[in-house]
């Protein structure tokens, strides 16, 4: 792989000052928004595809992303594909600032620890990895009522994104909340170190905009471009975590019973084991329908904001 030096999301190249942390806070929760409001129908027409179990007999669920996304509609409702969604939308301001005002600030970190005077795709990679690991710490939660709400078999239960809360809390405990933490811990850890991993090698391989004739439109074409290659690759390494994690979120904790699927890596064996190796990719073309694109997305909102706001520093 290339260590030729280059820029990431907001982190400075070399030793460089970054912005301060409020203003790559600020930066991250715009683009996670914008990127989260666009695509969360394919957000919820993934975890129902993940959450059924074997195969499709005689029409009984979902042969793809089309047709769940039609059943739902026909069947449920349109406004079914934005049920949940107030607990992203919670959830987005923290996640995705945490995301990058945390890999802006490991960047220079891991330089000065491991004396490299200059980014490279190792440290790229151990940044994002340390970036996902921190953003799971607030994640969990969210995720966890957002599942419940999109499940079909469990959203009757629940009026609400309150309603979930308090009955979660009532019946399985406040601990309950941070069920599946350590799948979503493994989840972040391996997007992030694929998705920023790509976007420090792919921007290596294209034309730098300081020397392009327009360095504003360069700079964003190098961006979605990078983007989409880190979502796309992040998703494909992490989406068997992400259908052990549904899972284990999915079904209400009950003392003294084991439930199933507990720990991620235990799970995928229990998964493949059961309905195949293809089932650790239930969900798949939902995501990269998202996160290809999304992930572009957010790396040029990012950016574009981390300009603007650098002119006020």
């Amino acid at each position: 792989m290339s260590t030729r030096p280059t820029k990431l999301p907001g982190a400075a190249q070399g030793k460089a000052k970054t912005l301060p942390f409020r203003y790559q806070f600020a930066a991250g929760a715009v683009a996670g928004i914008s990127e989260n409001a666009a695509r969360y129908p394919l957000d919820v027409v993934k975890t129902r595809i993940q959450l059924q179990h074997g195969t499709v007999i005689d029409g009984q669920g979902y042969t793809g992303v089309m047709d769940c996304f039609q059943k739902i509609v026909k069947i449920e409702g349109a406004s079914r594909l934005y049920r949940g969604i107030t607990a992203p939308i919670l959830m987005e301001v923290p996640k995705r600032a945490i995301k990058f005002s945390s890999n802006d600030t490991f960047a220079p970190l891991y330089q000065t620890l491991f004396s490299t005077p200059v980014l490279t795709q190792p440290l790229a990679i151990l940044t994002g990895a340390s970036a996902g690991a921190t953003e799971s710490l607030v994640v969990v939660p969210f995720e966890l009522l957002k599942i419940r709400l999109q499940d079909k078999s469990s959203a009757a239960r629940y009026s609400g994104l309150v309603d979930c809360l308090v009955k979660v809390v009532r019946h399985e405990g406040p601990r309950a909340l941070y069920n599946g933490f350590e799948a979503t811990l493994w989840r972040h850890i391996v997007w992030n170190a694929g998705y920023f991993g790509c976007i420090f090698q792919v921007r290596a391989q294209l034309p730098s905009p300081a020397s392009a004739p327009n360095p504003k439109a360069q700079k964003t074409v190098n961006d979605l471009a990078a983007g989409f290659v880190g979502g796309i690759v992040g998703t494909t390494f992490n989406t068997p975590l992400d259908v052990v994690k549904s899972r284990i979120q999915s079904v209400a904790k009950v003392q003294g019973v084991r439930g199933k699927y507990e720990w991620a890596w235990p799970s995928l064996g229990v998964v493949a084991k059961e309905e195949g190796f293809k089932a650790l990719y239930k969900g798949y073309m939902a995501k990269i329908l998202r996160f290809g694109p999304g992930g572009g997305v957010l790396l040029v909102v990012y950016s574009a904001a981390v300009d603007m706001l650098a002119k006020a520093v």
